[in-house]
């Protein structure tokens, strides 16, 4: 069993950064592939980066690069925001592919276990 704990959310205004946490722990932690997601208010859950077991792949959605990045090291994964904008009000979770590839999932349904998430929220 692994569990999964998101931190470092909060009330930010425009053009402010964030950094956010996914610590890890149980079971074989380091062959856990990571990815982030959030979901706005009303709107599906979308894939916002993801990095492999390895860190020798990494992926970020083309609506936030240039402004987020992801990263990691021994069980816990970094959510970096900057220039945040109202648009990334959501909730953001992580979750994690158990798997003996160091990749990145092919989709949601490839992830194992969530994190309960942790709100962010971008107002002036």
């Amino acid at each position: 069993q692994v569990e999964l704990v998101e931190s470092g959310g909060g009330a930010v205004k425009p053009g402010d950064s964030l950094k956010l946490s996914c610590a890890a722990s149980g079971y074989r932690v380091a062959n856990l592939n990571i990815g982030w997601f959030r979901q706005a208010a009303g709107k599906e859950r979308e894939v916002v980066a993801a990095i492999s077991w390895k860190g020798d792949r990494t992926f970020v959605s083309d609506s936030v690069k240039g402004r987020f990045s992801i990263s990691g090291v021994g069980g816990i994964t970094w959510l970096e925001m900057n220039g945040l904008k109202p648009e990334d009000t959501a909730v953001y979770s992580c979750a994690a592919e158990f798997s003996a590839s160091s990749r990145i999932p092919s989709g949601i349904d490839r992830y194992d276990y969530w994190g309960q998430g942790t709100q962010v929220i971008v107002s002036s």
